[in-house]
């Protein structure tokens, strides 16, 4: 059985569709590569913005719940979310863009953090890697130091030590020191750190992550889940996804990870260089589309592969993806 290849995606909260993908696509430089809905819930929106082939290991989503109040990352919850850059040039230009979009920024030894516009926490990290960069075209990013995919994750937890034997007998991580791990596969790996919890208890809500996907290969799938079984955990069945296939339990200090297959991808229902125009359902949604289209937040339309400006998102400048519109809005709990 090979070890799983890091991070396939995060997924988080956002309140707001439309600021979310100004920031994830303008500000970031990422590619929205499916525009579909939260197959637990479809008057939910989830968007997937990754490199440009919509590649494991650069996947970030976000499931829309219009007028969320905003979340508190606490124990049992990921509070940042680590991105690869590959220089200290990089940092620099990032540094100076979200500058220009108002977000406040901190440099420290090779890092750079940041929250986006709803607290969600981030860190670009220069630092070498074996792994491929998964970078996104942008017209005002260059490809040197765009965005490279995940480097990792950090946590709250309560007690330290509560995941470890978990954590590299049933998911296969290594011990890289004091409460830092790292999963890595046959082609990338990603980091997977604790920090202690604050005393505040954490509330679910937007800017907040729901959960961290880590990347099997479909032969293995099922195997990942007896393991995980074996090891005292209590993973859901496997689930079809359409896109993937996914597992879903909660490690021991209560972050809720998912184990999901590389493929069989987001170009099985549009071609590549269309990902993201168009809402995009599974075909076992797909009668719901009227009722779906109409209860989710309109989005910008866009021509398609255009590069037209936005409405400028404190400061920044267009997005150049096209996307279709939907109508209407949907609020909803999102711990249902």
């Amino acid at each position: 059985m090979q070890d799983l290849n890091g991070i396939h995606h995060i997924s988080a909260i956002t309140s707001d569709a439309t600021e979310n993908l100004l920031f994830y696509t303008g500000v970031m430089g990422m590619r929205l590569v499916k525009k579909t809905v939260n197959q637990d819930n479809p008057s939910v929106y989830h968007l997937f913005y990754a490199d440009e082939d919509g590649s494991p290991g650069a996947d970030l989503t976000f499931f829309e719940y219009p007028g969320l109040a905003r979340g508190r990352a606490g124990a049992g919850m990921i509070h940042r979310i680590g991105l690869r850059v590959a220089s200290e040039r990089a940092l620099d230009f990032w540094a100076r863009r979200l500058e220009g979009a108002g977000i406040e920024s901190v440099r420290d030894d090779g890092r750079l953090r940041f929250d986006d516009p709803e607290g969600l926490g981030f860190e670009l990290i220069a630092e070498p890697t074996s792994d491929r960069p998964l970078v996104a075209e942008h017209p005002e990013i260059p490809a040197e130091v765009a965005l490279q995919g995940f480097a990792g994750v950090r946590a709250f937890e309560r007690r330290r030590g509560a995941s470890h034997e978990f954590l590299t007998d049933a998911v296969g991580f290594v011990s890289k020191g004091p409460d830092a791990y790292e999963s890595r596969g046959e082609s990338r790996g990603s980091f997977y750190v604790y920090d202690a919890a604050p005393d505040a208890r954490g509330l679910s809500g937007a800017g907040t992550v729901h959960h961290v996907a880590w990347s099997s290969n479909m032969e293995d799938h099922v195997k990942w889940r007896h393991r995980v079984i074996e090891s005292g955990g209590d993973p859901t069945p496997v689930i079809d996804r359409f896109y993937f296939r996914s597992i879903y339990f909660r490690e021991p200090s209560g972050v809720l990870f998912e184990i999901a297959t590389v493929g069989p991808g987001f170009a099985t229902d549009e071609p590549k260089e269309h990902l993201g125009e168009k809402l995009s359902l599974p075909p076992a949604f797909e009668y719901l589309r009227a009722q779906v289209e109409a209860n989710l937040t309109p989005l910008p339309l866009l021509p398609i592969h255009g590069e037209v400006a936005l409405p400028r998102l404190r400061g920044s400048t267009a997005v150049r993806r096209g996307w279709g519109s939907v109508g209407g809005t949907g609020r909803t709990n999102p711990e249902s």
